[in-house]
């Protein structure tokens, strides 16, 4: 979560020095947790005072949510000086809020689009803009005319349509596609045909609005000098994850004056992966000569012992062209732990037990935890141990694991193996893998149920007795009830643990053949393959414990179907689950930073590459990016930070040491608590009174 403005805005020396900057090119270099926001709206609230019309001013940044925030803080600052005796207009002078509202705050892509709506007549007249979804849909159109649909990923390919555009390549031009990369091939051969039917459909997509109106002003000098006399200031926020287009947009039109205050930081730089170009931010004096560069190093977030850390990692930045070492005046605080776990499993579980002892023992707030990982598929541990310990949490940016269709899919037919009366999970399966049980013939079912005082299921059970029921969806009833009948009796007898029942199901119904013919793509099918093996792993792990038979899966099954997860509701009532990139620009009094090994942090592909082929820096640079993500992990933390990892992981069903992360072996000694987590798994027995214990706590809680 991000803590509330403490409303103390009192500057430091540093950001003073920004604040008070006159004309020309300002960089103001911002440290995680320095006051960057507070630096721009000061800036702003300082130009309106020295007489510069809000209208003139414009702010630009990368969401609308940060972009309000700033208008607020503007709007308190000016309304503060003016009741403080400040400067004061003359006559038709606007009220503080008028002057707020005046100034232009948005993002680029807001930006973008009033530029060509105000210019409309330039660019041709009326047009539309394409969502992200109208965008995916012409791909796969287009995919589709080249018969190429099965084969590619269609957001994949628009993915490098887009970083084509924000690198303002050159019109309907990708880069050269490396050696063997069938997917820059293909996008290169779409890009000019997608171009051509938004010309066709008098349509923009979303990074259009930045590209058309660069190229609008590089076409139209007398467009571009009504823009650069609106403007007599440009303030940038998050200046590192801006791309080469928004690069451009800025040096037009900022043009001869050159009064841009670009705030941001290089150590935070972690979003290239979709365009963002970090050299804009290391070579910003080669763009804007003259440029004054201010550091803000006062680090108001952190404890000193997570700081030391951050600063040790950043430290070993190949890449950097500015120093910076945060300091704070918050000393003290626990140091920074590395729990080393035997598995992943453990980890995940140690974290889920953690977390439930601060909550009941240290009165921490569900909303001041959070749990960040590389990848999204590290989540599904933690959250299934979340789960278990009935712990209130909500995943940022991705479906949870156990709410991902695939795996509700799995989950529905053991719920109807254990209750044939679940007629909620009958209706999901009846038909899927399809089986000729259409809608028309579920509802003469249904029909037929209710007339007879049959559950759902017994009209499938007796689908022969039935006259209106077609051939093929009787044969379906009939292989559907061989499927159940046979799990169920695997149950019964005990004979067969849940997880051996599950895969015994999955090869029935041939599930692995329909996730392949409906990927949509190969990568994509075996992502949600993985999610099924997921379950079946996840039920052999907690048989180990809790023995076999119906009562065990049973329990599992109410554990994951208890309301613990809050997605969209109010987040200081739940721990959050996050990416890394998630992550940016929240704070939290705890972070538990999990799998920091070498193959996840840094991730495996970045690895791969030769980062010491001079002629190809990639390598290198996606590692220095991998670093920066850590720093962005550790930054996060205000009172506590816990990193973990697992010595073995299984792959392809054999046990794999694992080796620290680099980033963590950067750390000096004496700077991290190290320990070792053992095994501590209940017994079924315990289980079941923890869960209880915890299902009540979370009911007194509301």
């Amino acid at each position: 979560m991000r803590r509330p403005s403490s409303g103390n805005d009192r500057l430091n020396r540093a950001q003073r020095e920004a604040v008070d900057h006159g004309g020309g090119p300002l960089l103001v270099l911002a440290g995680a947790g320095s006051g960057k926001t507070r630096v721009i709206t000061h800036r702003i609230a300082r130009l309106v005072a020295g007489g510069v019309p809000p209208r003139a001013i414009a702010a630009l940044t990368f969401t609308n949510k940060a972009a309000g925030e700033m208008r607020e803080r503007v709007g308190a600052l000016l309304s503060a000086k003016k009741g403080a005796g400040g400067p004061r207009g003359g006559r038709g002078r606007a009220s503080p809020p008028d002057e707020a509202g005046a100034v232009t705050l948005c993002t680029f892509h807001a930006f973008g689009l009033d530029v060509l709506q105000r210019e409309r007549e330039a660019i041709g007249g009326r047009f539309t803009i394409f969502d992200q979804g109208d965008q995916i849909s012409l791909v796969k159109h287009l995919l589709r005319e080249a018969g190429a649909d099965r084969a590619y990923d269609a957001p994949a390919v628009l993915a490098r349509i887009s970083n084509a555009k924000n690198a303002f390549a050159a019109t309907e031009t990708l880069p050269t596609a490396r050696d063997g990369d069938s997917y820059d091939e293909i996008s290169a051969a779409i890009y000019p045909r997608y171009q051509a039917a938004l010309r066709r459909f008098k349509a923009f997509d979303f990074d259009d609005l930045v590209c058309a109106c660069v190229r609008l002003w590089q076409d139209r000098p007398d467009v571009l000098q009504r823009w650069q006399t609106r403007f007599l200031h440009v303030l940038v926020d998050e200046y590192q994850d801006t791309n080469r287009a928004q690069l451009e947009m800025l040096r037009l039109l900022t043009g001869g004056r050159r009064n841009v205050c670009a705030v941001g930081d290089d150590d935070q730089a972690i979003y290239g992966w979709r365009g963002a170009d970090v050299r804009n931010i290391l070579d910003f004096e080669a763009h804007f000569p003259g440029a004054h560069v201010v550091k803000l190093e006062h680090n108001y977030r952190s404890r000193a012992p997570i700081l030391a850390v951050a600063n040790a990692v950043i430290s070993k930045r190949t890449d950097a062209k500015w120093r910076k070492e945060l300091f704070t005046e918050r000393e003290g605080g626990e140091p920074v732990r590395l729990a080393v776990a035997p598995t992943p499993e453990i980890e995940a579980a140690w974290v889920g037990r953690e977390i439930r002892r601060m909550l009941r023992d240290e009165g921490q707030q569900p909303g001041d935890l959070a749990v960040l990982y590389r990848s999204n598929g590290q989540s599904r541990l933690v959250e299934e141990a979340l789960r278990e310990q009935g712990i209130v949490h909500r995943v940022v940016g991705g479906a949870q694991f156990f709410d991902r269709k695939e795996v509700k899919d799995v989950l529905s037919y053991l719920k109807l193996a254990i209750n044939p009366a679940d007629e909620i999970s009958l209706r999901r399966v009846i038909n899927y893998p399809a089986r000729g049980i259409g809608e028309v013939t579920l509802e003469r079912l249904a029909a037929h149920a209710v007339a007879r005082g049959w559950s759902l299921w017994q009209a499938v059970e007796r689908v022969d007795a039935l006259d209106d029921v077609p051939a093929a969806a009787r044969d379906g009833c009939r292989k559907l009830e061989k499927v159940m009948a046979e799990a169920r009796q695997g149950l019964s007898a005990g004979k067969r643990p849940p997880s051996e029942i599950a895969s015994a199901i999955v090869q029935a119904i041939s599930l692995r053949a329909e996730i392949d013919s409906t990927g949509p793509t190969v990568d994509a099918a075996a992502k949600r393959w993985a999610n099924v093996e997921g379950v079946i792993g996840t039920l052999a792990r907690r048989e180990a414990r809790e023995g076999k038979g119906a009562d065990g899966l049973s329990a599992f099954l109410h554990v994951l179907t208890m309301d613990v997860d809050v997605e969209g509701e109010d987040p200081s009532k739940a721990v959050t689950l996050s990416t890394l990139h998630g992550s940016k620009g929240l704070e939290f009094d705890t972070v538990f930073l999990i799998g920091c090994e070498e193959g996840y942090l840094p991730h495996a592909r970045t690895l791969d590459v030769r980062a010491t082929d001079v002629a190809d820096r990639s390598g290198a640079d996606d590692l220095e990016e991998e670093r920066r993500l850590f720093y962005v992990g550790v930054t996060r933390a205000r009172e506590r930070l816990v990193l973990s990892r697992a010595k073995a992981r299984v792959l392809r069903g054999k046990a794999v040491p694992r080796t620290p992360s680099r980033f963590v072996l950067d750390v000096p000694d004496g700077l991290l608590a190290e320990h070792e987590v053992k095994d501590e798994a209940p017994t079924a027995v315990g289980e079941a009174t923890a869960n209880a214990a915890a299902i009540l706590a979370m009911l007194e809680r509301r």
